[in-house]
């Protein structure tokens, strides 16, 4: 329930926004070059000096991708590889590409010139790095997208691994050594195949025909156009029977896991929201994919252990046994967070190391400040309803029941504090899920279980709501016995605090993806509630056309 500070741009709708839109067109067409720069040092933060990465490379001087002979096979693969970099997500650009085959070319020609050979070697070296390091660290320093996130240092092995990978013929292996170990990154990149298919053989399909509402049964005259569509995009098989210019029960329930994988209510109904989600041309989800690849990219390396992971598009979190060897979350459960307007959950990675039963909400002074020293002063009795109590901030002295205007004064001035006490009514449910940060943020329980039922959910105030915390409990206390089901809800319900230390700290990553592929392969594609997508697509494409 801590506030946590605004990040974004709040004024962008669940439908597709048109500036996040446009944002992620220029990504699409921006043909960014396969950037001639190295990445992280290797013991640090995310600038990339390409100059010591050569130093390092060249440190024997023998040329990589050259033998007396000619130019090695490695340097056909190197070019394959960075060709492919769309298969990643990542753009390339052609004519850099066709410059190095050139000078590669020419190099290789008896009696060629030793300083070409060097240069056309060195030419492809930085390339190769260039790509690496976008695999390894992304393409764009994280803290210009998240100023929360704080990157964790990650070695650049493949600097040291490159020249022994192009003599050994295992330069494919060093680039999937590059590439995040997370399974979610190995199901977009097969999306992202499919979504790329679909863009170069059928381009952006032409909108449907539109109306206010079509029901089901109904004659829509878009019902054709309507079925190859959900058809191309695997929401209705191929041999599903012919519309016929009806709205028949197989579109409709097509079409409601369609909804379901966009962030619509399932309901069947074509209405705007779903018009404008199935007018969305693939070009754009291919964009839109490759920046949740590169989302991915800034994530730490996943280490042996239990896992916690929440993606704030999805309001979904993911319990993990094992982050490296686990493909399947041991629990799934819905999550509120931080409102896109006031009070956005802020992207970061954490650590838990305790949780608290039946805790006081400790309400955060911006909250007292803005949500209750108004309502206090007109009505002193919100106090005893919401079971609330003012304390000194600095501990110590009687707990004041009573709002008179002193305890007012003490409030705004900081000399008193605003805490609701456990129970029912406590803002927190029965669980606090601690993990230390300088925003504030928490997982917790809540009274309010409703707005888990909601398609959108950011209520918070920054803070995350978890809809199971008796299961999330059971999960991050698993090395404890004697912390049974019967005992976490017993002290849920207790009335008393109580903190328990976790047997193992649980890494806690807090993300943003607007696509998501599920364990059967679906692409759940989400609305860019917070604008964190425009941002990240403005980002890589200022880099495209800055100077390279």
């Amino acid at each position: 329930m801590g506030r946590a500070t605004t990040l974004m741009d709040p004024h962008l709708t669940v439908d597709a926004s048109r500036r996040a839109r446009r944002a992620l067109c220029v990504l699409a067409l921006a043909g960014a070059a396969v950037q001639a720069c190295g990445a992280a040092p290797a013991h640090a933060s995310w600038e990339r000096p390409e100059s010591a990465w050569l130093d390092a490379v060249y440190g024997t001087p023998e040329p990589v991708w050259f033998a007396p002979s000619g130019s090695r096979p490695a340097s056909a693969e190197a070019l394959r590889l960075l060709r492919a970099a769309p298969e990643h997500g990542l753009p390339v650009d052609g004519a850099t590409l066709a410059r190095i085959e050139r000078a590669l070319h020419d190099a290789s020609v008896p009696g060629a010139d030793p300083q070409a050979v060097m240069r056309a070697d060195r030419a492809l070296t930085r390339a190769m790095l260039g790509h690496l390091a976008d695999l390894r660290f992304g393409r764009v320093p994280p803290a210009e997208v998240a100023p929360h996130y704080r990157v964790p240092e990650r070695e650049a092995p493949f600097v040291a691994g490159l020249r022994s990978a192009a003599a050994s013929g295992r330069l494919a292996a060093l680039v999937d050594a590059a590439a995040p170990r997370f399974a979610q990154y190995r199901r977009l990149r097969t999306v992202l195949g499919h979504y790329r298919d679909l863009a170069g053989n059928a381009g952006d399909w032409p909108p449907l025909p539109r109306r206010s509402r079509v029901d089901a049964g109904e004659a829509y005259d878009g019902a054709d156009a309507l079925r190859a569509r959900l058809v191309a995009l695997g929401d209705l098989a191929a041999d599903a029977p012919p519309a016929h210019g009806r709205y028949t029960p197989a579109l409709v329930a097509a079409v409601a896991r369609f909804q379901a994988r966009h962030g619509l209510a399932p309901d069947g109904v074509l209405g705007r929201l779903t018009f404008a989600a199935l007018d969305v041309p693939p070009s754009e989800r291919v964009a839109q994919i490759g920046l949740s690849l590169e989302r991915i990219r800034l994530l730490p390396d996943p280490a042996p252990g239990p896992l916690v992971a929440v993606n704030i598009p999805s309001y979904r979190l993911w319990a993990f046994a094992d982050a490296v060897a686990d493909e399947r979350p041991r629990l799934s459960m819905a999550v509120v967070v931080g409102r896109a307007a006031r009070s956005q959950t802020p992207v970061f990675v954490g650590t838990m190391r305790h949780v608290e039963f039946s805790p006081y909400w400790n309400v955060p002074a911006s909250i007292v400040r803005d949500e209750y020293l108004g309502p206090l002063r007109r009505d002193p009795s919100r106090l005893a309803r919401e079971d609330m109590e003012i304390v000194p901030a600095r501990g110590g002295g009687e707990p004041l029941v009573t709002a008179d205007a002193a305890a007012l004064a003490g409030l705004r001035d900081g000399a008193l504090r605003l805490r609701q006490r456990p129970g029912p009514r406590n803002a927190l449910g029965g669980a606090k899920f601690v993990l230390p940060n300088a925003m504030q943020v928490y997982l917790h329980g809540t009274p309010a279980t409703a707005l888990f039922e909601r398609t959108r959910r950011d209520f918070s105030h920054g803070c995350i709501r978890v809809a199971e915390p008796v299961a999330l409990a059971r999960f991050v206390l698993e090395g404890r016995p004697e912390w049974t089901q019967d005992a976490i809800v017993a002290a849920m319900a207790a009335r008393t605090p109580r903190t328990v230390s976790l047997p193992v700290a649980v890494p806690v990553v807090v993300f943003y993806t607007t696509t998501v592929v599920d364990e059967a392969g679906r692409a759940h594609f989400l609305p860019d509630v917070y604008g964190h997508d425009a941002r990240l697509a403005t980002a890589l494409a200022r880099r495209a056309s800055g100077p390279r």
